[in-house]
Protein backbone atom coordinates (compact mmCIF):
# COMPACT_ATOMS: atom_id res chain seq x y z
CA UNK A 1 0.00 0.00 0.00
CA UNK A 2 2.41 2.54 0.95
CA UNK A 3 5.08 1.46 -2.48
CA UNK A 4 1.77 2.40 -4.22
CA UNK A 5 1.76 5.95 -2.62
CA UNK A 6 4.93 6.70 -3.33
CA UNK A 7 5.78 5.24 -6.74
CA UNK A 8 2.65 7.44 -8.05
CA UNK A 9 3.67 10.52 -6.00
CA UNK A 10 6.96 10.39 -4.44
CA UNK A 11 7.51 14.41 -3.81
CA UNK A 12 4.31 14.83 -1.54
CA UNK A 13 4.56 14.71 2.08
CA UNK A 14 2.79 12.33 3.63
CA UNK A 15 1.81 11.48 7.78
CA UNK A 16 0.54 7.59 8.06
CA UNK A 17 -1.75 6.67 10.39
CA UNK A 18 -2.52 3.17 11.14
CA UNK A 19 -4.97 2.19 13.93
CA UNK A 20 -4.78 -1.34 13.35
CA UNK A 21 -3.54 -3.23 16.29
CA UNK A 22 -3.05 -7.08 17.41
CA UNK A 23 -3.06 -9.04 20.85
CA UNK A 24 -2.27 -12.47 19.85
CA UNK A 25 1.00 -14.31 18.50
CA UNK A 26 3.13 -11.36 20.35
CA UNK A 27 6.13 -11.63 22.92
CA UNK A 28 4.91 -9.81 26.11
CA UNK A 29 7.91 -8.31 26.94
CA UNK A 30 8.06 -5.68 23.56
CA UNK A 31 10.48 -7.09 21.37
CA UNK A 32 10.29 -6.43 18.02
CA UNK A 33 7.73 -8.60 15.60
CA UNK A 34 7.92 -9.15 12.01
CA UNK A 35 5.25 -6.44 11.52
CA UNK A 36 6.61 -3.48 13.68
CA UNK A 37 10.13 -4.52 12.02
CA UNK A 38 8.07 -4.12 8.87
CA UNK A 39 7.20 -0.50 10.02
CA UNK A 40 10.86 0.29 11.06
CA UNK A 41 12.38 -1.31 7.84
CA UNK A 42 9.88 1.30 5.45
CA UNK A 43 10.35 4.58 7.73
CA UNK A 44 14.09 4.29 8.03
CA UNK A 45 14.49 4.35 4.05
CA UNK A 46 16.03 0.95 3.68
CA UNK A 47 13.51 -0.21 0.82
CA UNK A 48 12.91 3.28 -1.12
CA UNK A 49 15.66 5.65 0.66
CA UNK A 50 12.51 7.48 1.31
CA UNK A 51 12.01 8.43 5.24
CA UNK A 52 8.30 8.51 6.70
CA UNK A 53 6.57 9.46 9.68
CA UNK A 54 4.35 6.45 10.72
CA UNK A 55 1.81 7.21 13.76
CA UNK A 56 0.52 3.84 15.56
CA UNK A 57 -2.40 3.26 18.14
CA UNK A 58 -1.04 1.69 21.13
CA UNK A 59 -4.12 -0.69 21.25
CA UNK A 60 -7.07 -0.97 23.50
CA UNK A 61 -8.64 -2.69 26.57
CA UNK A 62 -11.58 -3.98 25.16
CA UNK A 63 -15.27 -5.28 26.72
CA UNK A 64 -16.66 -4.04 30.17
CA UNK A 65 -15.74 -6.44 32.18
CA UNK A 66 -12.11 -5.61 31.18
CA UNK A 67 -12.25 -1.54 31.05
CA UNK A 68 -14.48 -1.60 34.33
CA UNK A 69 -10.78 -2.96 36.21
CA UNK A 70 -9.37 0.56 35.52
CA UNK A 71 -7.08 1.41 36.62
CA UNK A 72 -5.34 -2.16 37.41
CA UNK A 73 -5.82 -3.26 34.46
CA UNK A 74 -4.25 -0.34 32.32
CA UNK A 75 -0.66 -1.73 33.64
CA UNK A 76 -1.13 -5.14 32.98
CA UNK A 77 -2.67 -4.68 29.31
CA UNK A 78 0.63 -4.36 27.18
CA UNK A 79 0.61 -2.55 23.91
CA UNK A 80 -0.54 -4.21 21.30
CA UNK A 81 1.08 -5.49 18.31
CA UNK A 82 2.77 -3.62 15.79
CA UNK A 83 2.90 -0.84 18.77
CA UNK A 84 6.62 -1.75 19.93
CA UNK A 85 7.88 -0.31 16.44
CA UNK A 86 11.14 1.99 17.55
CA UNK A 87 10.49 4.66 14.59
CA UNK A 88 6.59 4.79 14.55
CA UNK A 89 5.23 7.55 17.06
CA UNK A 90 2.51 4.80 19.18
CA UNK A 91 -0.27 7.23 20.47
CA UNK A 92 -2.72 6.13 24.16
CA UNK A 93 -5.09 7.74 25.42
CA UNK A 94 -5.77 10.30 28.27
CA UNK A 95 -8.89 12.11 28.88
CA UNK A 96 -10.55 15.44 29.84
CA UNK A 97 -13.89 14.19 29.71
CA UNK A 98 -16.04 14.02 32.77
CA UNK A 99 -19.73 15.45 32.00
CA UNK A 100 -22.54 13.67 30.71
CA UNK A 101 -25.90 14.19 30.67
CA UNK A 102 -26.72 11.21 32.33
CA UNK A 103 -26.09 11.96 36.50
CA UNK A 104 -26.49 8.49 37.41
CA UNK A 105 -23.04 6.78 36.52
CA UNK A 106 -19.80 6.92 37.99
CA UNK A 107 -16.84 8.22 35.92
CA UNK A 108 -14.34 6.02 35.80
CA UNK A 109 -11.08 8.36 34.65
CA UNK A 110 -10.63 11.62 36.32
CA UNK A 111 -10.11 14.82 34.25
CA UNK A 112 -6.45 15.15 33.11
CA UNK A 113 -5.89 10.77 33.78
CA UNK A 114 -5.42 8.04 31.35
CA UNK A 115 -7.76 6.78 29.47
CA UNK A 116 -9.66 3.78 30.97
CA UNK A 117 -8.67 2.57 27.03
CA UNK A 118 -5.11 2.89 26.66
CA UNK A 119 -2.42 0.10 27.22
CA UNK A 120 0.79 0.83 28.60
CA UNK A 121 4.52 -0.86 28.18
CA UNK A 122 4.85 -1.28 32.35
CA UNK A 123 5.99 -5.20 31.77
CA UNK A 124 8.31 -4.55 28.78
CA UNK A 125 11.82 -5.27 29.28
CA UNK A 126 13.16 -1.79 30.01
CA UNK A 127 16.17 -2.30 27.35
CA UNK A 128 12.93 -1.73 24.87
CA UNK A 129 11.10 1.49 23.42
CA UNK A 130 9.11 3.70 25.54
CA UNK A 131 5.46 3.16 24.40
CA UNK A 132 3.67 4.70 23.81
CA UNK A 133 5.37 8.23 23.38
CA UNK A 134 2.16 10.31 23.93
CA UNK A 135 -1.10 10.64 24.63
CA UNK A 136 -3.92 12.44 23.27
CA UNK A 137 -8.08 12.77 24.00
CA UNK A 138 -9.13 8.94 23.88
CA UNK A 139 -12.10 9.47 25.93
CA UNK A 140 -13.57 8.27 29.12
CA UNK A 141 -16.24 5.46 30.33
CA UNK A 142 -19.13 4.87 32.74
CA UNK A 143 -19.02 2.21 35.62
CA UNK A 144 -22.77 0.31 36.02
CA UNK A 145 -21.98 -2.62 38.70
CA UNK A 146 -19.21 -4.16 37.44
CA UNK A 147 -18.83 -3.50 34.03
CA UNK A 148 -17.96 -0.29 32.40
CA UNK A 149 -18.78 1.44 28.85
CA UNK A 150 -18.30 4.30 26.40
CA UNK A 151 -20.56 6.90 26.20
CA UNK A 152 -21.43 9.25 22.98
CA UNK A 153 -20.80 12.27 25.61
CA UNK A 154 -17.43 10.88 27.20
CA UNK A 155 -16.62 10.68 22.96
CA UNK A 156 -15.16 12.31 20.61
CA UNK A 157 -16.85 13.82 18.10
CA UNK A 158 -16.35 13.26 14.15
CA UNK A 159 -17.77 12.84 10.38
CA UNK A 160 -19.76 9.73 9.37
CA UNK A 161 -17.64 7.53 7.07
CA UNK A 162 -21.18 6.77 4.85
CA UNK A 163 -23.16 10.62 5.10
CA UNK A 164 -25.83 9.05 3.44
CA UNK A 165 -26.79 7.95 6.65
CA UNK A 166 -25.27 10.32 8.94
CA UNK A 167 -23.29 13.58 8.97
CA UNK A 168 -21.82 13.16 12.27
CA UNK A 169 -20.35 9.69 14.85
CA UNK A 170 -18.63 9.58 17.59
CA UNK A 171 -15.22 7.69 18.26
CA UNK A 172 -12.98 7.29 21.09
CA UNK A 173 -9.88 5.10 22.73
CA UNK A 174 -6.62 4.89 20.70
CA UNK A 175 -8.11 4.85 17.34
CA UNK A 176 -9.32 8.56 18.45
CA UNK A 177 -5.95 9.55 19.81
CA UNK A 178 -4.10 8.27 17.20
CA UNK A 179 -6.17 10.43 14.59
CA UNK A 180 -5.33 13.29 16.34
CA UNK A 181 -1.74 12.80 16.88
CA UNK A 182 -1.52 12.41 12.89
CA UNK A 183 -3.37 15.97 12.64
CA UNK A 184 -1.06 17.73 14.95
CA UNK A 185 1.90 16.21 13.09
CA UNK A 186 0.53 16.98 9.71
CA UNK A 187 -0.05 21.06 10.92
CA UNK A 188 3.67 20.67 12.14
CA UNK A 189 5.10 19.39 8.65
CA UNK A 190 2.57 22.04 7.05
CA UNK A 191 4.51 24.63 9.49
CA UNK A 192 7.83 23.46 8.71
CA UNK A 193 7.69 22.11 4.97
CA UNK A 194 11.51 21.30 5.05
CA UNK A 195 11.41 19.43 8.47
CA UNK A 196 12.62 15.69 8.35
CA UNK A 197 10.27 13.44 9.18
CA UNK A 198 12.40 12.98 12.38
CA UNK A 199 11.81 16.76 13.10
CA UNK A 200 8.29 16.60 12.71
CA UNK A 201 8.15 13.33 14.98
CA UNK A 202 10.49 14.62 17.42
CA UNK A 203 8.81 18.01 17.77
CA UNK A 204 5.64 16.09 18.55
CA UNK A 205 7.35 14.60 21.58
CA UNK A 206 9.55 17.38 22.37
CA UNK A 207 6.35 19.59 22.93
CA UNK A 208 4.06 17.18 25.26
CA UNK A 209 3.97 17.22 29.03
CA UNK A 210 2.48 15.49 31.80
CA UNK A 211 -0.77 16.55 33.63
CA UNK A 212 -0.72 16.82 37.09
CA UNK A 213 -3.37 13.95 37.43
CA UNK A 214 -0.94 11.68 35.45
CA UNK A 215 1.62 12.86 38.01
CA UNK A 216 -0.75 12.20 41.14
CA UNK A 217 -2.01 8.91 39.86
CA UNK A 218 1.12 7.58 39.16
CA UNK A 219 3.81 9.21 41.82
CA UNK A 220 3.62 7.74 45.06
CA UNK A 221 6.52 10.19 46.25
CA UNK A 222 7.84 13.64 44.97
CA UNK A 223 8.85 12.05 41.57
CA UNK A 224 12.31 9.39 41.88
CA UNK A 225 13.66 8.38 38.79
CA UNK A 226 11.74 4.85 39.23
CA UNK A 227 8.41 6.79 39.83
CA UNK A 228 9.12 8.53 36.43
CA UNK A 229 10.10 5.42 34.48
CA UNK A 230 6.59 4.36 35.39
CA UNK A 231 4.88 7.37 34.46
CA UNK A 232 6.72 7.05 30.96
CA UNK A 233 5.88 3.62 30.44
CA UNK A 234 2.12 4.74 31.07
CA UNK A 235 1.56 8.32 29.75
CA UNK A 236 4.86 8.41 27.64
CA UNK A 237 6.26 11.90 27.52
CA UNK A 238 2.45 13.19 28.13
CA UNK A 239 0.18 15.85 26.10
CA UNK A 240 2.01 17.58 23.02
CA UNK A 241 1.09 20.61 22.37
CA UNK A 242 1.05 22.08 18.59
CA UNK A 243 1.81 25.62 20.07
CA UNK A 244 4.77 24.20 21.95
CA UNK A 245 5.78 22.45 19.13
CA UNK A 246 5.71 25.57 16.39
CA UNK A 247 6.28 28.47 18.58
CA UNK A 248 8.55 30.29 19.74
CA UNK A 249 8.07 33.05 22.47
CA UNK A 250 10.69 35.32 24.08
CA UNK A 251 11.10 32.74 27.18
CA UNK A 252 11.03 29.90 25.48
CA UNK A 253 13.64 29.22 22.26
CA UNK A 254 13.37 26.70 20.30
CA UNK A 255 16.32 25.47 18.32
CA UNK A 256 16.44 22.82 15.41
CA UNK A 257 19.59 20.89 14.23
CA UNK A 258 18.60 18.64 11.09
CA UNK A 259 22.17 16.80 10.42
CA UNK A 260 23.87 13.38 9.62
CA UNK A 261 27.07 11.56 10.94
CA UNK A 262 28.65 8.22 9.63
CA UNK A 263 28.90 6.22 13.00
CA UNK A 264 31.04 3.63 12.13
CA UNK A 265 34.37 3.24 9.84
CA UNK A 266 37.10 0.33 9.29
CA UNK A 267 40.49 1.06 10.66
CA UNK A 268 43.19 -1.73 9.39
CA UNK A 269 41.07 -5.20 9.66
CA UNK A 270 38.95 -3.75 12.63
CA UNK A 271 35.46 -1.88 12.79
CA UNK A 272 35.18 0.94 14.98
CA UNK A 273 32.74 4.17 16.35
CA UNK A 274 33.74 7.09 14.16
CA UNK A 275 32.36 10.24 14.51
CA UNK A 276 30.55 12.08 17.11
CA UNK A 277 29.37 15.99 16.72
CA UNK A 278 29.77 18.76 19.10
CA UNK A 279 27.54 21.61 18.97
CA UNK A 280 28.53 25.44 20.72
CA UNK A 281 25.00 26.68 22.13
CA UNK A 282 24.57 29.94 21.51
CA UNK A 283 23.55 30.87 25.14
CA UNK A 284 22.72 34.65 26.13
CA UNK A 285 25.55 34.06 28.61
CA UNK A 286 24.81 37.60 30.21
CA UNK A 287 21.10 37.17 30.34
CA UNK A 288 21.48 33.70 32.32
CA UNK A 289 23.77 35.42 34.89
CA UNK A 290 21.29 38.30 35.47
CA UNK A 291 18.98 35.27 36.40
CA UNK A 292 21.95 33.49 38.25
CA UNK A 293 19.90 32.32 41.19
CA UNK A 294 16.55 31.81 39.45
CA UNK A 295 15.11 28.35 37.77
CA UNK A 296 15.29 28.11 34.14
CA UNK A 297 14.62 24.90 32.09
CA UNK A 298 16.80 23.24 29.07
CA UNK A 299 14.59 20.48 27.18
CA UNK A 300 16.55 18.18 24.59
CA UNK A 301 15.25 15.52 21.75
CA UNK A 302 17.17 13.60 19.73
CA UNK A 303 14.74 11.59 17.01
CA UNK A 304 16.71 9.43 14.28
CA UNK A 305 15.50 6.57 12.70
CA UNK A 306 17.24 3.06 13.00
CA UNK A 307 17.28 0.14 10.30
CA UNK A 308 16.01 -3.43 12.12
CA UNK A 309 18.26 -6.17 11.25
CA UNK A 310 17.21 -8.33 8.98
CA UNK A 311 15.94 -11.60 9.74
CA UNK A 312 14.99 -12.08 13.64
CA UNK A 313 18.74 -13.18 14.06
CA UNK A 314 19.67 -11.35 17.71
CA UNK A 315 15.83 -9.50 17.99
CA UNK A 316 16.24 -10.27 21.59
CA UNK A 317 19.38 -7.80 22.09
CA UNK A 318 18.78 -4.26 21.34
CA UNK A 319 22.18 -3.57 19.35
CA UNK A 320 21.62 -6.36 17.26
CA UNK A 321 17.99 -5.08 15.93
CA UNK A 322 18.91 -1.55 15.77
CA UNK A 323 21.46 -0.70 13.34
CA UNK A 324 22.81 1.68 15.16
CA UNK A 325 21.87 4.16 18.58
CA UNK A 326 22.80 7.47 19.47
CA UNK A 327 23.43 9.73 22.63
CA UNK A 328 23.64 13.07 23.66
CA UNK A 329 25.76 14.66 26.67
CA UNK A 330 25.54 18.11 28.01
CA UNK A 331 28.99 19.32 29.05
CA UNK A 332 28.09 20.69 32.53
CA UNK A 333 30.96 22.35 34.19
CA UNK A 334 33.43 20.57 31.60
CA UNK A 335 35.50 22.55 29.19
CA UNK A 336 34.95 21.28 25.74
CA UNK A 337 38.54 19.28 26.13
CA UNK A 338 36.94 17.28 29.12
CA UNK A 339 34.20 17.00 27.66
CA UNK A 340 35.48 15.63 24.35
CA UNK A 341 36.90 13.31 27.05
CA UNK A 342 33.79 12.64 28.94
CA UNK A 343 31.88 11.22 25.56
CA UNK A 344 34.72 9.18 24.61
CA UNK A 345 34.01 7.20 28.15
CA UNK A 346 30.54 7.33 27.63
CA UNK A 347 30.95 5.89 24.47
CA UNK A 348 33.28 2.51 25.84
CA UNK A 349 31.23 2.31 28.62
CA UNK A 350 28.18 1.33 26.70
CA UNK A 351 29.95 -0.89 24.05
CA UNK A 352 31.07 -2.37 27.62
CA UNK A 353 27.62 -3.15 28.52
CA UNK A 354 27.64 -0.58 31.14
CA UNK A 355 25.23 1.97 31.72
CA UNK A 356 27.40 5.61 31.74
CA UNK A 357 27.82 7.67 34.33
CA UNK A 358 24.98 10.45 35.21
CA UNK A 359 26.99 13.58 34.87
CA UNK A 360 24.23 15.62 36.64
CA UNK A 361 21.46 15.09 39.31
CA UNK A 362 19.48 18.17 37.37
CA UNK A 363 18.38 16.09 34.33
CA UNK A 364 14.61 14.95 35.16
CA UNK A 365 14.69 11.26 33.40
CA UNK A 366 18.25 10.59 33.52
CA UNK A 367 20.29 7.87 31.33
CA UNK A 368 18.66 4.86 32.39
CA UNK A 369 14.83 6.03 31.36
CA UNK A 370 15.87 7.96 28.51
CA UNK A 371 19.03 5.64 26.80
CA UNK A 372 16.18 3.21 25.02
CA UNK A 373 15.17 3.10 21.39
CA UNK A 374 15.10 5.33 18.74
CA UNK A 375 14.16 9.35 20.69
CA UNK A 376 15.73 10.27 23.52
CA UNK A 377 13.92 13.12 25.39
CA UNK A 378 14.96 14.98 29.13
CA UNK A 379 14.69 17.52 30.83
CA UNK A 380 17.02 19.90 32.72
CA UNK A 381 16.57 22.00 35.74
CA UNK A 382 18.98 24.44 37.33
CA UNK A 383 19.81 27.91 37.75
CA UNK A 384 20.89 30.63 35.39
CA UNK A 385 24.45 30.67 36.67
CA UNK A 386 24.55 27.01 35.83
CA UNK A 387 23.21 26.98 32.68
CA UNK A 388 25.31 29.51 31.47
CA UNK A 389 28.56 27.59 31.56
CA UNK A 390 26.49 24.39 29.86
CA UNK A 391 26.87 25.53 26.15
CA UNK A 392 28.16 22.08 24.36
CA UNK A 393 25.63 19.75 23.34
CA UNK A 394 27.49 16.62 22.11
CA UNK A 395 25.94 14.01 19.65
CA UNK A 396 27.89 10.63 19.38
CA UNK A 397 27.07 6.63 18.31
CA UNK A 398 27.12 3.63 20.35
CA UNK A 399 26.56 -0.01 18.79
CA UNK A 400 24.20 -1.23 16.33
CA UNK A 401 24.39 -4.24 13.66
CA UNK A 402 25.67 -1.98 10.92
CA UNK A 403 29.15 -2.90 12.82
CA UNK A 404 28.51 -5.80 14.32
CA UNK A 405 27.52 -7.75 11.47
CA UNK A 406 30.24 -5.66 8.92
CA UNK A 407 29.98 -8.58 6.27
CA UNK A 408 26.44 -7.42 4.97
CA UNK A 409 28.44 -4.12 3.63
CA UNK A 410 26.35 -1.09 5.50
CA UNK A 411 29.41 -0.22 8.29
CA UNK A 412 29.69 3.28 6.26
CA UNK A 413 26.46 4.04 6.08
CA UNK A 414 25.47 7.48 7.72
CA UNK A 415 22.75 8.13 9.92
CA UNK A 416 20.36 10.87 10.08
CA UNK A 417 19.25 12.97 13.29
CA UNK A 418 17.49 16.14 14.36
CA UNK A 419 18.36 17.68 17.90
CA UNK A 420 15.87 19.98 19.57
CA UNK A 421 16.46 21.89 22.29
CA UNK A 422 14.37 24.70 24.04
CA UNK A 423 15.84 26.80 26.75
CA UNK A 424 12.70 28.03 29.05
CA UNK A 425 12.48 30.28 32.13
CA UNK A 426 8.81 29.96 32.49
CA UNK A 427 8.51 31.71 35.63
CA UNK A 428 10.23 35.11 34.38
CA UNK A 429 9.83 38.27 31.92
CA UNK A 430 12.75 37.60 30.26
CA UNK A 431 13.75 37.90 26.53
CA UNK A 432 15.80 35.22 25.58
CA UNK A 433 14.80 35.31 22.25
CA UNK A 434 16.57 38.21 20.86
CA UNK A 435 20.29 37.66 22.54
CA UNK A 436 19.98 33.97 20.69
CA UNK A 437 19.74 35.36 17.27
CA UNK A 438 22.09 38.17 17.50
CA UNK A 439 24.38 35.05 18.84
CA UNK A 440 23.66 33.00 15.78
CA UNK A 441 23.97 35.75 13.42
CA UNK A 442 27.47 36.27 14.06
CA UNK A 443 28.06 32.14 13.82
CA UNK A 444 29.32 30.52 10.34
CA UNK A 445 29.33 27.16 11.74
CA UNK A 446 28.05 25.53 15.26
CA UNK A 447 29.27 22.09 14.49
CA UNK A 448 32.27 20.67 15.29
CA UNK A 449 33.17 17.06 13.83
CA UNK A 450 35.35 14.45 15.59
CA UNK A 451 36.31 11.41 15.72
CA UNK A 452 34.99 8.92 19.14
CA UNK A 453 38.79 8.20 20.51
CA UNK A 454 39.42 4.02 21.76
Amino acid sequence: ALSSLYINDPDKQRIINMAISAKSYIYKDGRPSSWSAAIDNTTSGAVDDIHKLFIVSAGNVRGPDQVAQYPDINITEQIEDPGQSWNAITVGAYTNLDRTEDTAYQFLAKKGELSPFSRTSMFFDKMWPIKPEVVLEGGNAIKDGLLAFDDEDLSLLTTHHDPTQAVFTHFNATSAATAYAAWMAAKIQSEYPKAWPETVRGLLIHSAKWTEEMKRQFFKDKGTKGEYQNLLRTCGYGVPSLNRAIDTVSNRVNLIIQEELQPYDKVGNEFKTKDMHLYELPWPKEVLQDIYDKDVKLKVTLSYFIEPGPGEKGWKDKYRYASAGLRFALNGSNDKEDFVKRINKDARDEEDGNTAAENTVNWLLGRTNRDVGSIHSDTWVGTGADLATSNYIGVYPVIGWWRERSHLGKWNKKIRYSLIVTLEAPELNVDLLTPILNEIETRVDTSIETEIEF
